[in-house]
């Protein structure tokens, strides 16, 4: 199955430097696992994300070579209406989130992938949705 890797995941993986938590370590090798096994998916706004805010010219330049190996999974409307049909049902249960994370979850729910992230908003989308997240506890210790 494919795996929908949020932000926060690539981010521990690629952007931090120095002594990294165990937890840490685990997650990366989760997501080295997942890309060699050519599962783990990327959409637009988490490149986006990932990019953003990077100073230094060369770690910009380094960092959008290397995620270029990972085509953007295509969008289309639907993705985005449902996205807003996701946000609604939260928030009818009065649970808040953002855009973004509304546009995974739809993308994950059209496409049948799990999710991967460390966004603790997705266990509350999981009480109204019926995302899949990947299980961090399956992994290698």
């Amino acid at each position: 199955m494919e795996v929908l890797v949020d932000t926060s995941i690539w981010s521990i993986a690629l952007r931090r430097r120095g002594k990294t938590s165990d937890l840490e370590q685990r997650l990366a090798a989760l997501l080295a696992d997942l890309i060699r096994d050519q599962r783990a998916r990327l959409i637009g706004s988490i490149r986006q994300e990932l990019l953003s805010g990077i100073r230094d010219s060369n770690e910009y330049a380094r960092l959008r070579k290397y995620l270029r190996a990972f085509p953007d999974e295509a969008l289309h409307a639907s993705d985005y209406e449902e996205a807003a049909s996701c946000f609604n049902q939260c928030r009818a249960r009065g649970i808040a989130g953002s855009p973004d994370d509304f546009l995974i979850c739809a993308v994950a729910l059209a496409r049948k992938w799990q999710i991967f992230t460390t966004d603790a908003d997705f266990k509350s989308y999981a009480k109204v949705m019926p995302i899949l997240m990947y299980p961090v506890e399956d992994g290698p210790s």
